[in-house]
This record gives C-alpha cells, structure tokens and sequence, in this order.
C-alpha cells in the first residue's frame, strides 16, 4: 500500500491501476477518497469496541486484516 498522502489519515497519495500508473479521474479520486474515509471510521469503530469489551489487540488486529484477506475480486 502507498501512503505517501496525508498522514493524519494514513489516505494514499496514489491510488495505483494494475499496470502501476495511478487513478487520475476525479470522479474515481473523490468515491476512492470516500470509500476510505468511512472504511477507516468503520474500521476504527469496531477495533475500539473489540478493545473495550475485552478482546485481545493483537487478536482484534488479526481479525480484521484476515477479513481483508478474505476479500474476493469483483473481476473474478
């Protein structure tokens, strides 16, 4: 992942195709920078409930990243 954007949000900076050049549409920019921003609150939301109702961090954090390894392509 590239994160090279601003840091307070961990946003990247560039948002690479397949063949590497970034997404330059602004439409595809705007719903990618959305898409993020409320993915980052869900995420954080959930991960702080875990916490606070007593699951493990480093379990919560592995939770979460297995859920994104769970993922399927859409292009499948």
């Amino acid at each position: 992942m590239i994160h090279d954007g601003n840091a307070s949000t961990g946003m990247p900076a560039v948002w690479p195709q397949p063949d590497g050049t970034p997404v330059s549409c602004r439409d595809k920019l705007l719903i990618l920078q959305e898409n993020y921003t409320e993915l980052q609150g869900i995420l954080r939301d959930a991960f702080e409930d875990a916490i606070l109702m007593g699951v493990d961090e480093a379990a919560m954090r592995r939770i979460l990243l297995d859920l994104v390894g769970s993922l399927r392509s859409p292009k499948a």
